[in-house]
């Protein structure tokens, strides 16, 4: 971890009430399964009141890429995993168009608890599950983040702009490569957004795959994968990204 990567990542513990520092080497698995056992009583927000369960994220540990919403839904509360609803199904066809698997890959949320009816969460909330998300990532060690919705956005990335704004441009996170895009239970309010939607995922499949083959050798697993240069020809009818 870079210098300044570690600041940042200082400043987020210094209110966060944690007191253990992950050190690469531990298994991270157990780190996570007991931090989540650790924080499933938080009590640092209202959100705590009405919640179900406590949604810490799942996933591969040892994941390059992760995924970030905004907070759990309805269903979410009630099964205590992220994206398990009609979003959840929608972001399962999406990954899968970028031939990625949801076990390949560790999803989370910016607010680990269910806000009221399903409502933005506010700043205070988010402020107080901030630093789990920060040691989860701290744990994990991702070489790039896809951000999904404005609130997770401006969240993680510190400022008030919008959507358009957020997805037009690569952003870092404690060094990391940051993609935006929309979350999925827009696009299914708005089918408008999924081509928009679909272009994201593109660019941010380009990055991934670029990181996978330095790693393996990505090409030879696909290799009949769409040609990405030419996929913004398809017709609104043929995006993968259908309800």
């Amino acid at each position: 971890m870079k210098l300044n990567a570690l600041h940042q990542y200082l400043e987020f513990l210094a209110n966060s009430g944690i007191k253990e520092l992950y050190f690469p080497g531990s298994d991270k698995r157990q780190r996570l399964n007991d931090l989540q056992i650790q924080y499933s009583t938080c009590s640092k927000c209202p959100l705590h009141k009405n919640r179900h369960n406590f949604v810490y994220g799942e996933g591969n540990p040892d994941a390059i890429a992760m995924l970030i919403g905004e907070g759990p839904g309805e269903q979410e509360d009630l099964k205590g995993r992220p994206f398990v609803g009609a979003a959840g199904q929608l972001l399962d066809k999406m990954l899968a168009a970028i031939h990625i698997n949801r076990s390949e890959i560790y999803i989370t949320n910016i607010v680990k608890c269910r806000p009221p009816g399903n409502r933005n969460p506010e700043l205070e909330e988010r402020l107080a599950c901030l630093p789990y998300l920060v040691e989860q990532i701290n744990i994990i060690q991702p070489k790039i983040l896809l951000i999904m919705g404005l609130v997770a956005a401006q969240t993680l990335l510190g400022n008030n702009n919008s959507l358009g704004w957020h997805r037009e441009k690569i952003h870092y996170f404690m060094d990391i490569p940051v993609f935006v895009t929309y979350h999925p239970s827009a696009l299914l309010r708005n089918s408008n957004w999924k081509r928009p939607a679909w272009i994201d995922l593109q660019e941010f499949e380009k990055e991934y795959r670029k990181i996978l083959n330095e790693q393996t050798n990505f090409d030879a697993k696909f290799p009949d994968k769409p040609n990405i240069a030419t996929s913004n020809a398809l017709t609104d009818s043929e995006l993968p990204l259908s309800d």
